[in-house]
């Protein structure tokens, strides 16, 4: 197998599923989330047969929570991994943010008199959104505006004071991390990295070193580290004169695909199959084409469709309320079993969402 193939059997897109979503989480250790619905889905369509209300359930409840780790954007994660991940990686992105608090005039006094007003306002299991903590804020005398909320909101997190509490309509929540988290013995730094280490190479080697260090926002120096704590859990191979580390993917044998096409997946932004590394070029087209026109961000950490682990295009869907349409435009023209196992990927959304799907396909024609 290819590395492509190769990684879409170790973050469980190929070969068999998980059963729960908080499974899948702890799988794969993080999990992007700025754009939730887009990480709901991520997830989602790991599992053998998970819908979004089963994943909203999950993230209401508390068994996956959501919080800035790993690098300055959110990440889902397990309760009992979440501590163990911030000790690891909160240091270094508060260094990186340093500049930006300075510039919105926040220091060490305005972070701790920030922490103690929403200290009072989370007591006793409250959940308050981001515009009642900006609220809090004011009445304690502390400036909200000009950017000043969220990142105080994140100082927070990053000192594992807040994490995310239910959603309440549309809106996010937050909680105290201890009334939320159970609490958990800490890791010595050195065997924290090595658990990371194995996490990250198990759920999407074939990796370069310099992939685990994008992912986990550290040095290389640091991953190098990392493997090494991993000890024998790890593997490596040189492929095309790059080392790749990897795991035992333990993920039983692939599933046949109809007619011998590879599976096609509607990845959604940010999905851990293209955010996951920084050598992206596995997952090019076959023949190295490309339209950054096609793509949301102009990039492939956008909706894309994937066949075989390779892109062939770009998708969005549009959510009504007794149905969903999926709208698919190609790099080019795809055989119709590539077309079939398109609409396969489709429908598979549609299970996810509860709705019947139709797909609206712009691009090519079949070959």
């Amino acid at each position: 197998m290819d590395i492509a193939t190769r990684r879409l059997r170790s973050p469980r897109l190929a070969g068999n599923p998980l059963d729960t979503a908080d499974a899948v989480v702890g799988w794969l250790a993080a999990v992007q989330a700025q754009d939730y619905p887009a990480a709901v889905w991520a997830i989602g369509q790991r599992t053998e047969g998970a819908t979004a209300t089963d994943v909203h359930r999950l993230f209401d409840a508390g068994a996956i929570v959501r919080t800035h780790v790993l690098r300055p954007t959110w990440h889902f994660a397990l309760p009992g991994d979440i501590r163990w991940l911030l000790d690891l990686t909160a240091p270094r992105l508060r260094a990186g943010l340093g500049g930006r608090w300075r510039d919105l005039g926040i220091d060490h006094g305005v972070i701790a008199g920030a922490q103690a007003a929403f200290s009072r306002a989370l007591a006793g299991g409250r959940q308050l959104t981001r515009a009642e903590l900006g609220a809090v804020l004011q009445a304690s005398g502390i400036d909200p505006d000009r950017q000043r909320l969220p990142h105080l909101i994140l100082a927070a997190e990053l000192d594992a004071l807040v994490v995310s509490g239910p959603r309440r309509g549309r809106d996010f929540t937050y909680m105290l991390m201890d009334e939320r988290v159970p609490a958990a013995a800490p890791l010595r730094h050195e065997e924290a990295l090595g658990r990371l280490a194995e996490r990250y190479f198990r759920s999407r080697g074939p990796a370069q070193l310099q992939d685990f260090a994008w992912w986990a926002g550290t040095t290389l120096v640091a991953a190098r580290r990392g493997v090494a704590g991993a000890g024998e859990s790890l593997a490596s191979e040189v492929i095309d004169g790059k080392e790749y580390w990897f795991g035992d993917v333990a993920a039983g044998p692939p599933r046949p695909q109809a007619s011998g096409v590879p599976a096609a997946h509607l990845l959604p932004n940010f999905d851990e199959l293209t955010v996951a590394h920084r050598d992206r070029s596995a997952a090019d087209h076959p023949d190295g084409r490309f339209d950054p026109g096609l793509f949301g961000f102009g990039s492939i950490l956008s909706n894309v469709l994937v066949i075989g682990g390779r892109v062939r295009g770009a998708w969005r869907r549009v959510v009504g309320v007794k149905s969903v349409r999926v709208q698919v435009r190609l790099l080019d023209p795809l055989r119709p079993a590539e077309r079939a196992a398109v609409a396969r990927a489709a429908d598979r959304l549609g299970r996810f969402l509860e709705r019947p799907v139709e797909i609206e396909w712009d691009g090519p024609r079949p070959a």
